[in-house]
């Protein structure tokens, strides 16, 4: 980013630059025909070519072949059978791989996997739930296990997967609002937990979290808006954690889709527990089962 662009901070979203940067990272175009096939030899996906399958990996091919419209290209029951062979049935946590260790984000990942692939029944949901509302805090935030800190991406991956299970009311939604709406700085940017910097990447995790909660509304939507847009880079397109850092994809992803929560125009709608267009979770059948129960979606 250029001097003038770091003075003269972009007060609009240019859609079509960010668009040509997400595009000059395709660079394999047979990418998307080798990881349909590697789920045959491993039931999973891994995170590259000859990598160990893991929960995480494989969740994240869920989600984009649910956009793509292709699940039949690939054999779901191996899918389900992977996810559910993560799960302990003593403490209903998951792990993200053979080797054991434990976190929300895996329970989250596995819960939304098997959602969308219409599977629950494939694992202990009760279990499943009684571990997530371990990881839960005395200040209403819960962390990546009992006993660990609160932290906004696990609140997001806790609140969506309850949000599945129809357990919503497990959580006390003012106090778990209050601290969220507590993550937004003088600057309008979100952090993660106290005394932490704001960053981009935060205006997914925390905005997400609050939309399934219905409170939104708790924090300066304008500000934050301000300040996702001053992330972006005026020259090679895409966003950064922060105005003036490098961008990279995933803090582009997170971008657009808190701009998508907040109302920006221009923008598909995107669904705060799945993190997909709201038209793929409608045509995969599930958008009614949670929209209508949950009023908090916006």
């Amino acid at each position: 980013m250029t001097s003038t662009e770091k003075t003269e901070r972009p007060s609009e979203l240019f859609i079509d630059l960010h668009v040509k940067y997400i595009q000059s990272l395709d660079t394999k175009k047979d990418d998307l025909e080798y990881w349909l096939t590697e789920h045959l030899r491993l039931s999973g996906f891994g995170g590259h070519i000859g990598h160990d399958p893991h929960l995480l990996y494989t969740h994240y091919a869920v989600l984009i072949l649910q956009i793509e419209d292709s699940l039949d290209a690939v054999n779901v029951e191996k899918i389900v059978e992977y996810v559910a062979s993560r799960q302990d049935h003593q403490t209903g946590a998951f792990t993200g791989d053979e080797w054991g260790e434990i976190d929300s984000r895996f329970s989250y990942s596995a819960i939304s996997c098997l959602s969308l692939l219409k599977r629950l029944d494939a694992i202990d949901v009760k279990k499943a739930t009684e571990f997530i509302m371990l990881c839960k805090n005395f200040d209403g935030g819960l962390g990546s296990t009992s006993g660990a800190e609160s932290h906004a991406a696990q609140i997001f991956c806790c609140v969506g997967a309850l949000a599945i299970v129809n357990s919503l009311h497990l959580v006390d939604a003012d106090l778990l609002g209050w601290w969220l709406c507590e993550r937004q700085l003088k600057n309008g940017g979100l952090n993660g937990r106290p005394e932490k910097l704001e960053d981009v990447c935060y205006s997914w995790w925390v905005l997400s979290a609050l939309s399934i909660l219905g409170r939104v509304h708790w924090i300066n939507k304008e500000k934050l808006t301000d300040f996702i847009l001053t992330a972006q880079d005026l020259e090679t397109g895409g966003m950064a954690d922060r105005p003036s850092d490098m961008v990279d994809v995933f803090h582009t992803l997170f971008g657009l889709t808190g701009l998508s929560l907040l109302g920006y125009p221009g923008l598909k709608l995107v669904d705060p527990v799945y993190c997909l267009p709201k038209y793929v979770v409608q045509r995969v059948g599930l958008a009614e089962r949670y929209h209508a129960k949950y009023g908090g979606f916006t």
